[in-house]
Formats: C-alpha cells, sequence, structure tokens
C-alpha cells in the first residue's frame, strides 16, 4: 500500500496479530484467495501487499517454489520476517510507485489480497502486475464488497470515493468505495481475462473463533475474490 494507508507501528502490529485467526482474514479471505490459487507447487508468486506473510506463509507450505513480498508498513514487514524466515524476500515500497526491483515476466503467479481498494494509482500498478507477469501468468484479487460497502456506508451504490473504516484501538482503514462494474472493468481493462469470481463466506472454524462475525459473512457480502489470466 502507500506511505499514507500502510498500516504502520501499532496500526500493523494489531493487524498482524487479529490476521492469525479472524473470521475475516483468516477464515473468510485467505481461503477463498487460496482455493482460486489452486496447485501452486512449482511457482514464482509475488505477493503484493503481503502484510505479515500468512499468504506466503500458506503458499509456500503447499509446495511454492519462492514467493517475493511487497508492502508499505516496515512493522508489517517485520512480522513476515519472522513468519517466513531471515531468508524470506521482502521488500519495503510504495505500491502508489512502479516495481523496477522487479523483472519482466518474472512470476507465475501474483497475489493482492485485501489491497486494491487502498490504492490510488491502480491503473500503474495493473501495469506493472502484468509486466511481472508471464504470459499466461494468474493474478489473483480480493477487495472489499461492493454491496457490503453500500450496505455499511449508504448513500449512493455508485458512488466512488474514499471511505474510513474503523479498526483496532483508535485506528481506521482508508479505501476506495467501488461498484462491481468499476472493480472489474479496471482489472478487464488492463489486459487481464476473468476466469472465476468468488463471494466468500467464513469457514466452519470461524464458528468458533467469531460466532457474531460468521454468521454476517453468510447473511451479506464481505468480499468480492476474483481469479485473472494474463493472455
Amino acid at each position: 500500500m502507500s506511505a499514507e494507508t500502510a498500516y504502520h507501528g501499532e496500526m500493523g502490529d494489531q493487524f498482524a496479530s487479529q490476521a492469525t485467526d479472524s473470521a475475516y482474514n483468516a477464515h473468510t479471505d485467505r481461503p477463498a484467495m487460496l482455493r482460486l490459487a489452486g496447485d501452486v507447487t512449482g511457482l514464482r508468486i509475488l505477493d503484493l501487499g503481503c502484510g505479515a506473510g500468512h499468504y506466503a506463509a500458506e503458499l509456500l507450505e503447499r509446495g511454492a517454489a519462492r514467493v517475493v513480498g511487497v508492502d508499505g508498513s516496515q512493522s508489517l514487514l517485520h512480522s513476515a520476517r519472522g513468519r517466513l524466515g531471515v531468508d524470506a524476500v521482502l521488500h519495503h515500497h510504495d505500491l502508489e510507485e512502479p516495481l523496477p526491483f522487479l523483472a519482466d515476466e518474472s512470476f507465475d503467479l501474483v497475489v493482492m489480497a485485501l489491497v486494491y481498494h487502498h490504492i490510488d494509482a491502480r491503473g500503474q500498478l495493473l501495469g506493472e502486475i502484468r509486466r511481472v507477469l508471464r504470459p499466461g501468468g494468474t493474478l489473483l484479487v480480493s477487495t472489499t464488497h461492493p454491496t457490503g460497502d453500500w450496505g455499511y456506508f449508504g448513500g449512493s451504490y455508485f458512488a466512488h470515493e474514499r471511505v474510513e473504516l474503523p479498526f483496532g484501538n483508535g485506528f481506521s482503514l482508508s479505501y476506495w468505495r467501488m461498484t462491481l462494474e468499476r472493480f472489474l472493468g479496471e482489472l478487464l481493462g488492463a489486459g487481464f481475462a476473468l476466469e472465476a469470481l468468488e463471494e466468500p463466506r467464513a469457514q466452519e472454524a470461524a464458528r468458533s473463533a467469531d460466532p457474531r462475525r460468521y454468521e454476517k459473512t453468510h447473511q451479506q457480502p464481505h468480499f468480492l475474490a476474483v481469479r485473472l489470466r494474463r493472455p
């Protein structure tokens, strides 16, 4: 994420802690993204907005050959280093900027979990993703569900605006609220082909971790996850 929207300091520490077993991150979004990834054995993977390394750790455990993480938060990268080990390839970088340190066509899969909606320069970022993905490579993106945002923030469903969502102890998440049309339109307009779409609900393990949020994910949409292909 950008220097402004990355989860810095105590906010990053709180996020790293709750993402380990939270109903939303650990038991709703992460399983959906891993399902969409499929068999990752031997793949070179780029994790954009890698956070505390939860997705990277799962991908490596499932047989990925290499996972490179990029994030704008030093505190989250510190957590990722602890989770992934000293040999992990992690870059502290603002995702509003290009990715010149990554070579053309050097990845088989790019994962962007709950990051896209934080970014202002989304067109530029999608162009960079297309550049670093090999032909036929896969892009996975998850975001807040447009209908869920509409239900929470109200107003017009068609609003395209930055919103603030309370998080943790006194913090807030800043991100773009957008329609399904805009979200998919940006991805398809950047030259990616849609292969699959999920509106994930929490897995059974979340029922004991957080019964209230478990039930919420089965009654109203929270996230949207897609798999796309670079032709």
